[in-house]
């Protein structure tokens, strides 16, 4: 007997490729994907799918080989990543932190050495958009360094971002996306070491810097409709 799975596109605005919608469900990777379509085991509304076939809301994803499974329920979760782990590769990856019934993945990259607010998701939609350089979805970080910071290093600071002291040691800034090792470079320019870079907050999504590394929880409606709101332009 032939087991099946089925995905319903309840998120999505666009069309895409079917492969890519498969891979960014989790389900497979592009190529496997392609593989599939080839072999006849993808179907678009109980028609076999072709390569290049793109799907959009309206459209509901077949695939023949596994079980069928509820209508998949959207995952939003923030971690504070500690220092150490990664969010790629094998090795001490974000993913061992939380414990999720659905495949999710993390929305954008931090380096092993950042710490702070990381969103992960199963939707694939906010999280393409979330990353589009197009929203310019502001990001926050407190940076924690010594010596002390000169009143006047404040001022280069503010050229890549908002820029507020904190304490003689520590100051805030908002950048874009892409800027951090601007931020990392500015700092060992003028003589300061970083002691610990932290994000506390992506677009409207904010973490307090008291949330203890490693903990995780998953979001509210309230923050995933602003999240939402920020890209539904």
């Amino acid at each position: 007997m032939i087991s099946r799975v089925c995905y319903t596109l309840s998120t999505m605005s666009n069309a895409m490729r079917v492969n890519k919608y498969l891979a960014q469900n989790g389900y497979c990777s592009r190529r496997e994907a392609d593989r599939l379509i080839a072999a006849g085991k993808v179907f678009i509304n109980d028609v076999p799918a072709g390569l290049g076939d793109q799907v959009s809301e309206e459209d509901i994803v077949r695939v023949e080989g596994r079980a069928r499974l509820a209508r998949k329920e959207n995952v939003y979760i923030l971690l504070h990543k500690p220092i150490g782990y990664s969010t790629s590769g094998r090795e001490n990856n974000v993913l061992e932190l939380i414990d999720s019934p659905e495949r999710v993945f993390p929305v954008g990259r931090l380096s092993q050495q950042t710490t702070g607010l990381l969103l992960l998701t199963n939707d694939g939609t906010l999280a393409n958009r979330l990353m589009n350089p197009r929203y310019e979805i502001e990001q926050e970080y407190v940076i924690d360094v010594e010596p002390t910071i000169r009143t006047i290093d404040l001022g280069r600071f503010q050229k890549l971002g908002k820029t507020r002291l904190l304490s003689p040691t520590r100051f805030a800034v908002i950048l874009r996306d892409g800027q951090q090792r601007e931020l990392v470079l500015m700092c060992e320019e003028l003589g300061y070491q970083i002691l610990n870079l932290m994000r506390t907050r992506l677009g409207s999504l904010k973490m307090p810097t008291t949330y203890p590394e490693g903990s995780a929880r998953h979001l509210t409606e309230k923050e995933v409709r602003d999240l939402k709101k920020l890209v539904s332009r």
